[in-house]
């Protein structure tokens, strides 16, 4: 299946700390890449995969699961700690969510989570007609390019595939589930304006995860993909600093 041009995945061999950055649901490498620029500007390691279904056409994204994306995430952390001493995943809105899981189910092999407008849970009782809705309507509007700034646009589909979205719920319950899990330290940068993921996801990181291990600070002038809008300077930055602050190599 052809990728759409800009859609391509991105390394960088740099130090011995890694980042990994996981894009969103429907979208593409193309909404973290100037964040993965950033970070291998500033020396890091950095994985940036395509997840599978995604930059390519919305009816190829039909014919994969969560499982699918979580696993090439895997993959890539496995060939990113194999040049790297520590690894911190980053991620927008699902891409935040798929971080989490990773964060879950590989422990202490993951330094810290970095969070842009994650998705964890709907804010719609709709959600919950998915596994019907499949069956009678392949695709639903897109919700690609929620960006204030002018004249900027994500590489998304223009399309919603429901059969994705019926997946993406079963991604949520079992991240959910084990949040106790996460004990790394973990920071959000939460748009005060978004149109595609609503509060209830960030309920519910606060729910279960202690104030001294979550900070949230807000992007006040972007909407849900923040990496590619006003606030994307300081969420790059604040990155950084997140990584020098708890990274193993930096204190030592």
């Amino acid at each position: 299946m052809p990728v759409m041009p800009g859609a391509e995945p991105f390394t960088h061999v740099g130090s011995a700390t890694g980042a990994l950055l996981c894009h969103g649901f429907t979208g593409s490498p193309q909404s973290m890449r100037p964040w993965a620029d950033y970070l291998a500007d500033a020396g890091l390691s950095v994985s940036l995969p395509r997840l599978p279904g995604h930059g390519t056409t919305w009816q190829d994204m039909a014919r994969t699961r969560w499982e699918d994306w979580y696993a090439e995430v895997d993959r890539a952390f496995d060939e990113l700690l194999a040049h790297t001493d520590e690894i911190f995943a980053m991620g927008l809105s699902m891409g935040a969510c798929l971080a989490l899981r990773l964060a879950e189910l590989r422990g202490a092999a993951v330094s810290g989570l970095v969070l842009v407008n994650p998705s964890v849970t709907g804010d719609t009782p709709l959600l919950a007609l998915t596994p019907v809705l499949k069956l009678v309507q392949p695709s639903l509007k897109g919700v690609g390019s929620d960006i204030k700034k002018e004249q900027v646009s994500e590489l998304s589909y223009d399309r919603t595939p429901v059969k994705a979205v019926d997946s993406l719920r079963g991604l949520w319950r079992v991240t959910r589930a084990q949040l106790a899990d996460v004990t790394q330290p973990v920071l959000v940068y939460h748009s005060a304006e978004d149109h595609v993921v609503g509060p209830a996801s960030l309920r519910v990181l606060r729910a279960a995860l202690p104030g001294k291990q979550l900070e949230v600070r807000e992007c006040a002038n972007s909407y849900h993909v923040a990496t590619l809008d006003n606030d994307a300077p300081a969420i790059f930055a604040g990155s950084l600093e997140f990584v020098r602050a708890h990274s193993r190599a930096w204190r030592g």
